[in-house]
């Protein structure tokens, strides 16, 4: 999940069209990197991500309940505005989205659950509550299930293996084939393929992050699903990357992360 965190707020910096990018230097951390919508519905399911997500699993609530909590509680942290309307409404019903922010908030499930079963209908039950359209649902199961399978040790040809085989995505295309033509795309079916194939050919767990921003695209939202992938199969983040992520966390959020990690005793660096 700290994985995940830490690609939104690097990714943060890069994800205004302007100070898009596509090469792998650049800075780390900056005064302008921040948590998103990403790290608070990782979280709880939808853009507002990790936090939310991981809150509802804890404390056994519906998904849909700690996802509307959250985004009341952090109502500016960068949601798109359909989500917005959702969010603000009374409404409970999810509004069929195909978008990226199904995948980009579902880190928790994939650390949380431990055989496969599980994590594809929690990843799928996260989903649903806003992105119940089957692309949005597929993007989520593949980033969850990525997660769970590095974790379980498996190699990065059997996780792409089962990625291809079992959501139809195509893996086959390198990043140097992909980054010369790629634009921003928050569709699910758009961005979750390439986020996975940035944590496919990275080294390490920075690595992973840096081919995410590399992209140009939505930074934020795909390096924070590569870097998910990235923690679990590295088995964790590095100790700097780490410093810097937890000091950007209010203490809230840093209160929910931590009982997460303690209570389901993921590493961390």
């Amino acid at each position: 999940m700290l994985g995940a965190i830490a690609g939104d707020m690097i990714g943060s910096v890069f994800e205004p069209h302007w100070r898009r990018m596509k090469r792998k230097e650049f800075e780390l951390f900056s005064k302008k990197s921040k948590f998103t919508d990403d790290t608070v519905l990782t979280m709880v399911p939808d853009r507002p991500s990790a936090i939310a997500v991981a809150d509802a699993i804890l404390h056994q609530k519906e998904y849909v309940h700690s996802i509307k909590d959250y985004y009341r509680r952090y109502p500016k942290a960068g949601y798109g505005r359909t989500f917005r309307e959702w969010g603000a409404s009374d409404s409970l019903e999810p509004y069929h989205s195909w978008g990226n922010g199904s995948a980009m908030r579902v880190s928790a499930v994939g650390f949380a659950f431990d055989d496969l079963e599980t994590v594809l209908r929690e990843a799928k039950r996260s989903a649903a509550v806003t992105h119940d359209h089957p692309e949005g649902i597929k993007g989520a199961q593949a980033t969850a299930a990525a997660i769970y399978l590095g974790r379980q040790g498996q190699s990065k040809a059997e996780i792409k293996a089962y990625i291809e085989a079992t959501f139809g995505y195509d893996l086959s295309l390198s990043l140097e084939e992909i980054r010369p033509q790629y634009q921003f795309d928050s569709s699910c079916q758009g961005s979750v393929p390439q986020a996975i194939t940035a944590f496919l050919e990275s080294t390490d767990f920075e690595d992973a992050i840096r081919n995410a921003v590399s992209l140009g695209g939505d930074s934020d939202t795909q390096a924070c699903i590569a870097g998910g992938i990235a923690q679990g199969f590295y088995g964790g983040v590095p100790e700097r990357i780490a410093q810097e992520t937890w000091k950007r966390l209010d203490a809230d959020l840093q209160q929910v992360a931590t009982t997460f990690i303690q209570t389901f005793e993921i590493k961390q660096v």
